[in-house]
């Protein structure tokens, strides 16, 4: 396992936040050009390094989410899981990429292919523009040994956005915050109960009749549960600290915004989480993150980003068209961003290979969904002939300060990966 490690560790080493990768893919480039493979890299930034007349392509995506003090990656190994200090991990889907590399040193004759920017939108596989040769797909992005996951929700961001003018206030003027909440995945802990900064904030200045805000910044990225919440506000009543929400007076006296009232009740009437559920496989159907709000994105306004998934393409238009009527009725110009296809799940011979191999590491397998967006998805519509299947060593809470991995998880899950390139299922 310590060649995988090494790899990872050297990973953490080179900034691969979203949007700002290129070190890392010319590091990637140079790596599979020295052991002897082709290597193509697309408009998109994706990166497909291969040998031999290959059959199986082993894929993984090289951005990832940037929390706390990444992309300076400090890790430490704590009971036999590995840890960054204060900073999301980058395992989420470094690890796939240690995997890969160490099977490149190897000399093992597949195509890698490893693609750009999946964190804010699966942008790179939505652009991916190779011919591939294989007739299988191993995506190495879950996250939860001794499973296999054959179909994932698709999704797509909604942005709602409110100009307005700025008006006098009255009142004392508060910094009113929530801070340092664990935050996650917005799609694998949605259902988690893990309460969420913004909605916090909302119900404590509905609470309290707040209805003078003067500026907003909460939420981190589109794709997590928010940690924190931030609000200026005004009010003639005193606030005081409730929860986990603090208040500070400030000595200002800034102006709010006409549209107060309209902006802080979407903000608490907003449904966060679970809004239906897949019983039969045990995972959230439809779900809904309110995961940013920010009045420094336009020249006068706020702008208000949601994360909506569903296991199915019908489900989620439903629930973008409810959300985006909810938005428009509250004021909010409205545009949709980033819509990328769930992943049906079927099994086929490929994962019934993934499964026997499985099976041989870790004596029992289960064949799952997963109510996240993975690449298989798109891939899968751009690859008609291809047969896809997703596994991946043990992560808990991706997108977050708290990301760690299970090392012992992460050399099991390889020796699956090893047998299925051997054939040896």
């Amino acid at each position: 396992m310590s060649k995988i490690i090494d790899h990872f560790k050297a990973l953490t080493q080179i900034p691969h936040c979203s949007h700002d990768a290129e070190a890392l893919v010319i590091y990637l480039r140079d790596f599979a050009s020295d052991r002897g493979y082709t290597v193509q890299i697309d408009e998109a930034g994706n990166l497909l390094a291969s040998k031999g007349t290959p059959t199986l392509c082993l894929q993984s995506h090289y951005d990832m989410v940037c929390m706390g003090r990444a992309p300076q990656i400090e890790t430490i190994e704590r009971d036999g899981w590995l840890h960054g200090v204060e900073t999301s991990l980058g395992a989420d889907n470094g690890m796939g990429i240690a995997m890969m590399m160490a099977l490149m040193e190897e000399g093992v004759e597949a195509e890698f292919l490893f693609t750009a920017d999946e964190e804010i939108g699966l942008i790179g596989a939505n652009a991916l523009a190779f011919e591939l040769q294989s007739t299988r797909m191993l995506n190495l992005d879950s996250e939860a040994e001794a499973e296999v996951y054959i179909g994932c929700a698709g999704g797509a961001d909604i942005i709602g956005t409110i100009w307005d003018d700025q008006i006098p206030g009255h009142g004392t003027c508060y910094e009113v915050a929530v801070r340092g909440l664990p935050g996650g995945h917005s799609g694998v802990d949605i259902d988690k109960e893990i309460p969420s900064a913004m909605t916090l904030l909302a119900a404590y200045l509905h609470g309290e009749e707040v209805d003078q805000l003067a500026s907003i910044i909460a939420g981190e990225r589109r794709n997590a549960i928010p940690s924190n919440a931030v609000a200026i506000v005004r009010s003639d009543t005193p606030l005081k600290e409730k929860g986990d929400v603090t208040v500070r007076p400030l000595s200002e006296s800034p102006d709010v915004y006409h549209a107060s009232r309209e902006i802080l009740d979407y903000l608490y009437r907003f449904e966060q989480g679970v809004r239906s559920m897949n019983t039969s496989r045990g995972i959230p159907q439809t779900s809904i993150n309110l995961a940013l709000a920010n009045d420094t994105y336009t020249p006068r306004g706020v702008q208000i980003a949601v994360s909506a998934r569903a296991m199915s393409m019908e489900d989620l238009e439903i629930l973008i068209s409810e959300t985006v009527a909810e938005m428009e009725i509250s004021g909010f110009a409205v545009r949709v961003e980033d819509k990328y296809p769930a992943w049906k799940p079927e099994e086929n011979a490929f994962t019934r290979e993934v499964a026997t191999a499985m099976s041989a590491e870790f004596g029992s397998v289960k064949t799952m969904a997963i109510h996240a967006g993975l690449e298989c998805g798109v891939l899968s519509q751009k690859y008609p002939q291809i047969e896809f299947a997703s596994i991946g060593p043990t992560i808990r809470y991706p997108h977050s300060t708290r990301e760690c991995v299970d090392l012992e998880s992460v050399e099991r899950t390889f020796r699956v990966v090893e047998r299925l390139v051997n054939g040896e299922w």
